[in-house]
């Protein structure tokens, strides 16, 4: 059994399909293929089969990922016991958009100048795909705005409470309670599905019997800012995203009554038995900055 053809099984695993792998890995397919039936040989039985033209892994697959996933952790520690002075490799990071234009700017900035020679990838998406993205191994750490959360998989780190606003135009209504009685003239302007705060906005509004707000659903954050700007609605975002231009007066926050459940911000790592000096020196610079971020909270509010 070769690391090779391990290292081709995960990754045919995290992209799903044979070609896939092959253009990543830098392969043909035929040597792809070679690389499963090797293992197939070895273990006794098929990784892989194909249902209504879909690749699936079968009962020896899914067996085989935790055990691949030690080996190719073992096998990255053993390449990394001649340089662990130098901290270097690819840090692959996920993040949903508010975070990655609030709070990890000066992080990755700072990672960028301590560390040259660590190659960060970040990607952007919902919370609940940064975590599958974690669990299946395509990231090294994830991070969520999500309520309270006790995941069994992965190292755990709650950063802060994210204070949740409800954001209209500067010249636009005042309070929750107007919105909600002129709902047919307002749209609810927000992201995608699968956002924790949207989900626990809406969520809220079925709870109290609060139907009929027309849904505007944007691409982006920036987006949103944008057309709640124009005065056609409202929308629920983290305060760290409007700050700048609630402070500016681009943006008001909108009065309310209502009682949300509380969100925070979260880093989760995949619990392996070695993290690599990357992720490790990325874990401390997320947790200094949380501290030096938390004391200044403190002294303001002294």
């Amino acid at each position: 059994m070769e690391i090779r053809h391990l290292l081709t099984f995960m990754t045919i695993v995290e992209i799903g399909s044979y070609t896939g792998a092959a253009s990543k890995l830098g392969y043909t397919q035929s040597t792809i293929t070679s690389h499963i039936q090797a293992l197939e040989h070895e273990i006794g039985g098929e990784l892989f089969t194909y249902v209504k033209r879909k690749l699936q892994l079968t009962h020896i697959g899914r067996e085989l990922i935790p055990l691949a996933e030690d080996l190719l952790t073992t096998h990255e520690q053993i390449k990394n016991m001649r340089c662990t002075q130098e901290i270097k490799g690819v840090l692959k990071v996920a993040a949903p958009e508010s975070l990655t234009i609030s709070r990890l700017g000066p992080i990755i900035r700072e990672c960028s100048l301590k560390y040259p020679h660590v190659k960060l990838i970040l990607s952007n998406g919902t919370c609940g795909q940064n975590q599958i993205d974690l669990i299946t191994g395509r990231v090294d750490v994830a991070f969520m705005v999500y309520p309270e959360i006790k995941p069994e998989k992965c190292l755990h780190y709650s950063l802060f409470e994210e204070e949740i606003v409800l954001v209209g135009s500067n010249d636009g209504l005042a309070h929750f309670d107007d919105y909600k009685r002129n709902q047919t003239n307002q749209f609810f302007i927000t992201n995608e599905e699968g956002c924790s705060y949207r989900a626990m906005f809406e969520k809220y509004l079925l709870k109290h019997d609060i139907y009929n707000f027309q849904t505007m659903e944007l691409w982006s954050i920036e987006a949103i800012k944008k057309i709640v700007m124009s005065g056609i609605g409202f929308s629920v975002l983290p305060y760290i995203t409007v700050k700048e231009e609630v402070e500016s007066g681009k943006l008001k926050i909108i009065s309310h009554n209502e009682k949300f459940e509380s969100i925070y911000s979260h880093m989760l790592i995949k619990k392996k038995k070695w993290l690599s000096p990357a992720v490790e020196a990325f874990i401390e610079l997320v947790l200094n900055s949380t501290t030096e971020i938390n004391k200044e909270m403190s002294i303001q509010i002294m």
